[in-house]
């Protein structure tokens, strides 16, 4: 056999058939047809005063049209173009018109021209090998399940570091024999943000305690009442997140067909997309609901690119995983949607919860009316947490933080009262940009969140009402202060 650098020939036959094993299903990839109603560029007729239109009478027609159709939004305000005209002489104003032309020549696709997709290099040994997984076959024999990573019966650490200090697993076997409540599984896709560094979220959060232990709020600690694992990091292709999302996909669903609950920590947003997919592929379409905590809407569309953090729940909704009557959207303060936007989602039945209905009503009435809204027609809720809701003062090391967020002392409450009162088909904590953060706090704070949502899940379990609190917490008891001796 002829030997490749790094690999024997068998080697990659092997890698060949481990792949193969699964379909291609490339879902992140295709040239979606994107309805008519959908496309946020297209662009509307404009209408010209007639003062500007009489200013128009010398220029050619072909360039009047032009203007009439509208696309000169894209370039420039209407306002400066009409006045643009007004002052213009004859000969200005078809350069003007000229420029804008040539310009809107440019902006488009044009066959032949332009690239239409990034070529992969098909022959190469390595095409598949970023996500295909070792044969058990390689490993020494041991019986299926959760392995203890921990050297010490006591303290802190002393082993590897896992998500919320939990036994490691490496497949669904694993997760079947060990009777797995939660599966919490690393995500480090950082090609969908702008401001990098949502690859190293798994990793902080792996690194910094507050996930594990005790619950003050309920009295349980979620390590001892749940079985929960740490799932390992899926493989991410960096160059890629078209390539990157059909692979989360399957590793969602791999999880979620075991009975676990899946736990995805991010890496950056476009995750929702491939997570909620997943969720409906083993669930079914139209029993899973999602309850979205983000400063942004993240319905971007028309963009050149068909997936990146910004454009997760169009792809969701347009895709059919979720019923827009089933998306519903909490925190929403940055200086989008406009209102063309806010048109849109209401097309689609989306509810969406700004920080302005905060304002006016407060929080528990505004998370009692989408919690009602999420268990109107689906069985199961998806939560997507998209860190930025939080203020930056508690969230500074994210992509893209928005002032006036939530606190923890608002978003821990919420957060563990929606894990108890749902049957949760998973949860995704998203964009923790460690590195931007000069303190530990957002990975600290974002493993807080996790313990919120993991105690949820164990009082669940355990049958107790949402919004229990244990009375030894509550008050210590020896005096009747509040009217009740505890």
């Amino acid at each position: 056999m002829t030997a490749i650098t790094g690999w024997s020939m068998a080697g990659i036959a092997a890698i060949g058939a481990v792949v193969a094993g699964t379909p291609d299903r490339n879902a992140g990839t295709p040239a979606m047809q994107t309805p008519l109603e959908d496309d946020m560029g297209r662009p509307k007729p404009l209408e010209l005063p007639k003062d500007v239109e009489a200013k128009l009478a010398g220029v050619d027609k072909a360039k009047v049209d032009f203007l009439k159709s509208g696309v000169t939004g894209r370039y420039v305000e209407k306002d400066a173009l009409f006045d643009r005209i007004r002052k213009g002489k004859p000969e200005e104003i078809s350069t003007y018109i000229d420029a804008m032309q040539a310009l809107h020549a440019q902006v488009e696709y044009k066959a032949g021209r332009d690239l239409a997709a990034i070529p992969l290099n098909t022959k190469s040994p390595w095409f598949n090998a970023w996500k295909a997984k070792r044969s058990g076959a390689l490993d020494p024999k041991r019986a299926a399940g959760p392995i203890e990573l921990t050297r010490y019966i006591g303290g802190w650490g002393g082993g590897f570091a896992t998500f919320a200090g939990a036994p490691v697993a490496m497949t669904p076997e694993d997760l079947k024999a060990g009777k797995v409540d939660v599966a919490i599984v690393g995500a480090p896709l950082d090609m969908g943000s702008g401001w990098r560094n949502a690859i190293d979220g798994p990793r902080a959060m792996r690194m910094t305690g507050g996930a594990a232990g005790n619950d003050m709020y309920s009295m349980i600690n979620p390590n001892a009442a749940l079985k929960i694992v740490d799932y390992g990091d899926i493989a991410i292709d960096q160059n890629s997140t078209e390539r990157s999302v059909d692979h989360v996909r399957d590793m969602v669903g791999e999880i979620a067909k075991t009975g676990a609950i899946p736990i995805v920590i991010g890496g950056d947003h476009s995750l929702e997309y491939p997570n909620v997919a997943a969720a409906a592929d083993v669930h079914g379409k139209g029993n899973v609901s999602v309850i979205h905590f983000d400063s942004h809407y993240d319905i971007g569309r028309g963009r050149v690119h068909l997936l990146d953090h910004g454009q997760p729940v169009y792809r969701v909704i347009s895709e059919g995983h979720v019923r827009g009557s089933d998306y519903i959207q909490v925190g929403l303060r940055a200086r989008g949607p406009d209102l063309e936007t806010f048109g849109w989602m209401r097309n689609k039945g989306m509810r969406y919860h700004t920080m302005v209905e905060v304002e006016k009503w407060g929080w528990d009435k505004v998370m009692a009316r989408a919690l009602k809204e999420a268990r109107e027609k689906a069985k199961k809720l998806w939560i997507s947490f998209d860190v930025d809701v939080l203020d930056p003062a508690f969230m500074p090391g994210t992509g893209t933080p928005v002032p006036g967020g939530l606190t923890m002392r608002e978003a821990q409450p919420i957060m563990r009262n929606l894990c108890a009162q749902n049957d949760i088909a998973g949860i995704d904590i998203v964009e923790v940009a460690p590195y931007l953060d000069t303190s530990y706090k957002t990975a600290l704070n974002s493993n807080f969140l996790l313990n919120a949502c993991l105690a949820g899940i164990a009082m669940r379990k355990k049958g107790l009402k949402p919004g229990y609190l244990n009375p030894v917490s509550v008050d210590h008891g020896l005096d009747a202060y509040y009217g009740k001796k505890n």
